[in-house]
């Protein structure tokens, strides 16, 4: 059986456990126990959680960052500069191409969120992230990497998908982005039968995001 990592923000948290019993049997699914958080702590933790046969075995890599990095703090501007933003993605980016040499590569887009139930002093704006997916998916594509539009996926559910105004734990949520992801990295697994979708929901406090 092939083998997929899964990576991001605590938006993976809600489609990773369904992707790995849906995919039970058919692929290994390796998921981290840590949000990536912001784009820079993920490129620190590229550095020193996976290493050698750990790496080599990695045959899909489904991956984002991003809202943390658009997120305001006191109505300010984004935590992260875009500029910065961009400069991070790219160094992810050439960490990626070093660490996981035969993986295939996915890049998601950060979800839509419910900006206007937000408090005014912790806020995340859709046309930031936007902006910053556009940037990302700018600096991805150069590097060969494929791209799932979890933004778009997200922007054709109703309110009622979310679980709070940032995050997707409901039934309806999770099955999409399962869906989603399944449909982004199958071929890359080499898995072309019809699978049923299995859902395990995740339940804990989202973290800091």
């Amino acid at each position: 059986m092939k083998t997929l990592l899964l990576l991001g923000d605590s938006i993976r948290q809600g489609y990773d456990k369904s992707v790995k019993k849906t995919l039970e049997g058919k692929a290994n699914v390796i998921i981290p126990t840590d949000s990536a958080r912001f784009a820079a702590y993920l490129l620190r933790v590229l550095h020193e959680c996976f290493e050698g046969a750990t790496c080599d075995r990695i045959d899909v890599l489904h991956w984002n960052a991003g809202l943390w990095d658009c997120l305001r703090l006191f109505a300010e501007e984004p935590h992260t500069p875009i500029d910065v933003y961009a400069y991070y993605i790219d160094r992810i980016c050439q960490r990626i191409k070093k660490k996981f040499p035969n993986a295939k590569v996915i890049f998601a887009t950060s979800t839509r969120v419910l900006s206007e139930q937000m408090h005014p002093n912790f806020k995340r704006l859709n046309e930031d992230i936007e902006r910053y997916n556009a940037v990302a998916v700018e600096i991805v594509e150069r590097y060969g990497f494929e791209v799932d539009d979890l933004y778009a996926v997200s922007a054709a559910l109703p309110d009622e998908a979310h679980s709070d105004a940032t995050h997707y734990y409901t039934p309806l949520g999770t099955e999409a982005f399962t869906n989603a992801v399944l449909a982004a990295v199958l071929p890359a697994l080499d898995i072309v039968e019809p699978l049923t979708y299995r859902e395990e929901m995740y339940t804990d406090q989202p973290h800091g995001i």
